[in-house]
C-alpha cells in the first residue's frame, strides 16, 4: 500500500524530546517494510511561539505562515536524523519532489508547502497527487465526533463515516467560536473530492499507530483509537 500520514507536530515535536522522534521512527521503519510511506510533519508549539513572537512584531499572516513553515521543515529534518539511513535525506519542498523522492524506496519526509495550507491539507493533497491508498492523520484526538467534544459534552465519535458526513461535520464545528475539527475544512473537501480512503486517529502512542499501520492492511474493525472515512458501503 502507498500511504501518506499526516503527523501532528503537537505529538511529533512535544517539547522537542529526542526520545519521542526516535520512538516513532522505528515505528515508520517498521510500517515501511510492508507499506511505501510519505510523512508530513507538522510544527506543534514551536511553530505556534514563532509565529505568536511574529505577530507581535506586526507580521503579515503569509509571513506568519512562512515561519511556521519553516518550522515544520525543521521538525521533518529531525525526523529524517531519527529515521537515519532509511529515510530519503532531503526535505521535499513541493508534492513533485516528493513523488520523485518516493522512487528512492525509502520514507520521504516533508513539511508544510504553501502559505494558508495545514500539515492535513498537504498530507491530502499530496495522497490525491500520488493516487495514494491511504491518509491516516494521526493527531491527538481518538477520531472524529458530531461536535468538539472539548466544548460538547455530548458529543458521539464516529467509527466510520462518508466523506460528505465528514464535511458537513467538519463545517459545522469551524463556524462555532472556541471549537477545533479534528480535520481541517481544506482536507476535508481534498478527502471527498477525491474520494480517499483517511483514517483519523489518536497516534499520541507510537506503539498504537505501528499496531494499526503496520501489517499488510491497515486494521478497520474495530479502531477504538479512530475514525475511518471511506466513501465506500
Amino acid at each position: 500500500m502507498l500511504i501518506v500520514l499526516s503527523l501532528g507536530g503537537s505529538i511529533l515535536a512535544k517539547n522537542l524530546d529526542p526520545d519521542r522522534f526516535l520512538k516513532y521512527a522505528n515505528v515508520l521503519r517498521d510500517i515501511s517494510k510492508k507499506h511505501t510511506l510519505l510523512v508530513v510533519t507538522g510544527g506543534g508549539e514551536a511553530a505556534r511561539d514563532y509565529i505568536g513572537a511574529a505577530r507581535a512584531m506586526g507580521a503579515d499572516e503569509v509571513t506568519c505562515d512562512y515561519i511556521g513553515i519553516e518550522i515544520t521543515r525543521l521538525n521533518a529534518r529531525l525526523l529524517i536524523a531519527a529515521l537515519g539511513k532509511d529515510a530519503y535525506p532531503e526535505v521535499p519542498s513541493n508534492y513533485l519532489e516528493a513523488s520523485k523522492a518516493m522512487t528512492s524506496g525509502k520514507v520521504v519526509v516533508m513539511g508544510g508547502v504553501t502559505p494558508g495550507q495545514t500539515t492535513d491539507a498537504v498530507a491530502a493533497i499530496l495522497a490525491e497527487y500520488l493516487r495514494a491508498d491511504l491518509l491516516t492523520i494521526a493527531t491527538s484526538i481518538d477520531g472524529v465526533y458530531s461536535s468538539d467534544p472539548n466544548c460538547d459534552p455530548n458529543a458521539v465519535k464516529f467509527d466510520k463515516i462518508s466523506p460528505e458526513k465528514l464535511i458537513s461535520i467538519v463545517m459545522a464545528i469551524e463556524m462555532k467560536a472556541g471549537s477545533k475539527s479534528p480535520v481541517d475544512p481544506v482536507a476535508a473537501k481534498i478527502i471527498e473530492r477525491c474520494k480517499l480512503d483517511a483514517l483519523v486517529m489518536d497516534a499520541r502512542n507510537p506503539a498504537l499507530l505501528g499496531e494499526i499501520m503496520g501489517g499488510e492492511a491497515p486494521k478497520k474493525s474495530p479502531v477504538s483509537c479512530g475514525t475511518w472515512i471511506t466513501a465506500k458501503k
